[in-house]
């Protein structure tokens, strides 16, 4: 392994965004520990193990049954339908439809938002193609998205979908659309000259690629800067894959069904 590949391995830390937008090619890749040629098969390897495989952030799946059934689980839920069947074996058969419907209703509801959620981060994994063409070992080569690492040098045409966060460093040419992540109506130049200044906003990152967008027209060599769950795109689908956390409200509301449930079951 070369000794700029080494010590960015022990560091374990990649350029902050400010330095892979305003960095010329030459300095950019210096900090990134790699060169025109490419990295070496071991330093990928190496690098690999550091930062993980190149894909997005995929939760557990259960089954669309067992996904639905657990939304039954809230207290208030419980004492909703314990209502409505009881009211049906009281003979109020009109308030206990009633009720029960209300209550399919809002956990179907419930339901339908997470699988949307679920479905939104499956569109944005698959958007991304199986292999790149990338330079190991100094020769052009065919290698398995997942098996991306930073310091990466990619080539990518009209046609390919970027597989993971680049800065450019030569393009042709080069139109992206980038609308899934931007909402851009248009195509974006990008080219490879470093921005003056830094923005916050990604719009304004002409000499950056971003994971999933699609090289409309052109040619590029880029070097990879962040892959799998470091990407904009992988941000987005770690939201969209991570159980949202519970409110407050949402505690308060469960803490009072907890209560009135106590209480049923005193004055039962």
């Amino acid at each position: 392994m070369s000794r700029s590949a080494e010590k960015f391995n022990v560091s374990k830390a990649l350029p902050s965004t400010e330095e892979i937008l305003t960095s010329s090619a030459e300095e950019l890749l210096k900090r990134l520990g790699t060169s025109m040629t490419g990295l070496t098969s071991k330093e990928a390897e190496e690098r690999l193990k550091v930062f993980g495989y190149n894909e997005l952030v995929e939760r557990k799946r259960r089954t669309a049954v067992v996904e639905f059934l657990s939304h039954f689980k809230s207290p208030l839920v419980v004492i909703l339908i314990a209502a409505g069947l009881t009211s049906g074996l009281l003979g109020e058969v009109t308030d206990s439809i009633i009720v029960l419907v209300i209550v399919m209703f809002s956990v179907s509801l419930d339901f339908y938002q997470e699988y949307k959620a679920e479905r939104a981060a499956e569109m944005l994994r698959r958007r991304v193609a199986t292999t790149a063409t990338v330079l190991r070992d100094g020769v052009k080569r065919e290698v398995r998205i997942v098996e991306l690492v930073p310091g990466d040098i990619i080539y990518l045409s009209a046609g390919d979908v970027v597989p993971a966060d680049c800065r450019v460093i030569a393009a042709k040419d080069l139109f992206v659309d980038q609308s899934a992540l931007t909402g851009e109506s248009f195509p974006v130049e990008k080219t490879a000259s470093p921005l003056k200044s830094f923005d916050p906003s990604i719009i304004e990152w002409n000499n950056y690629l971003f994971m999933g967008t699609s090289v409309l027209s052109g040619t590029t060599i880029a070097v990879i800067v962040k892959t799998g769950g470091m990407t904009e795109y992988g941000k987005i689908a770690k939201r969209l894959a991570e159980r949202r956390a519970e409110t407050e409200f949402e505690r308060g509301i469960k803490s009072f069904g907890y209560m009135i449930l106590r209480v049923i079951l005193f004055l039962s």
